[in-house]
């Protein structure tokens, strides 16, 4: 974050000018101090020039690609959000297990794009220090890997649970589908299936109570119903 203001920078690496400019600008309209870099070469000179909190980074550019440059920064770089017109799941899933922290497709909602830039910003600053979330009465404890609620008995949750669990509150009231909950949820484990899904689902709804905010979507996948603190 800027030293002076304590205001989180956003580098937005993408070489279509127009669309750089709008996200940019968007970005620096909602409290964001963003700069932009046409390739992957601007982008390290941005870098040796001064940190940044988080890049957005688009996967196909001329010269070194996004996929290039998520595998060369895998230690000691800001968190990534992956862009790409193409979409495809296995661009999606390619760009997640090379270590991107989230993917978008374009053409993107730019207020999609800052919901997704906030929430990947808010779990760093999590995980340097605060243990828990909080949404409506539950709270999430991030150490113990439990949950708790003042009309329910606190409940461990397995590694899968948590990890779903966990991204779905960082995602509020966005429809998911079950591939991406399958990519959030599977850690390590490259088995995990739609069926899987509805299963760890259906038990996170009985450790939450009879009132837990998870809606289901017909024929489009899963909602978080409530925004976390």
């Amino acid at each position: 974050m800027s030293a002076e203001t304590g205001t989180p920078t956003i580098l937005v690496v993408d070489d279509d000018t127009e669309l750089r400019g709008l996200i940019t600008g968007f970005l620096g309209n909602h409290g964001l101090i963003a700069k932009g870099a046409a390739n992957a070469v601007e982008m390290d000179a941005i870098l040796s020039a001064g940190p940044v909190d988080l890049i957005v980074l688009d996967l196909m550019m001329p010269g070194e690609d996004g996929l290039s440059v998520l595998r060369r920064m895998r230690a000691k770089r800001p968190p990534i959000i992956m862009l790409s017109a193409m979409g495809a799941d296995t661009d999606r899933i390619i760009g997640l297990e090379v270590g991107a922290d989230d993917y978008l497709a374009k053409p993107c909602n730019p207020r999609e794009l800052l919901a997704r830039i906030r929430a990947v910003l808010r779990r760093g600053q999590e995980a340097q220090g605060q243990p828990v979330r909080r949404f409506g009465d539950w709270t999430l404890d991030l150490v113990e890997r439990s949950v708790s609620a003042p009309d329910i008995e606190t409940a461990s949750l397995t590694d899968t649970e948590f990890r779903l669990l966990s991204a779905m509150v960082d995602r509020p009231q966005q429809v998911l589908s079950r591939d991406q909950l399958i990519d959030f949820a599977k850690g390590n484990d490259a088995m995990m299936f739609d069926r899987a899904i509805d299963v760890t689902l259906s038990r996170l709804r009985k450790k939450l109570g009879p009132k837990a905010p998870i809606r289901t979507v017909r024929g489009e996948g899963y909602m978080f119903t409530l925004a976390a603190e």
